[in-house]
């Protein structure tokens, strides 16, 4: 029964079906927080390499402050030339 309950939530977001990228990316913009944040949002049609591995190097150089609830989802990233 979990496993049913999980695909309902992931498949629905405030009760709208997520039936596409497109709706998906338009209920991102629409979110709002009590600071007015403003929300960029676009459709990334770019391919990747799958499985690049990311040294320490390059992961210690991303300018990212971990927020004190649940840092590991709430986090900020800055440009590397303004933190």
């Amino acid at each position: 029964m979990r496993q049913v309950w999980d695909d309902f939530i992931h498949m629905n977001w405030r009760g709208r079906p997520l039936v596409s990228y497109k709706t998906i990316v338009q209920l991102v913009g629409s979110t709002t927080t009590t600071k007015r944040l403003e929300i960029r949002r676009e459709i990334d049609n770019a391919e990747y390499v799958k499985g690049r591995k990311v040294s320490d190097d390059e992961l210690n150089a991303i300018c990212i402050e971990r927020d004190i609830f649940h840092g590991e989802w709430n986090y900020t990233i800055y440009p590397r030339n303004a933190a």
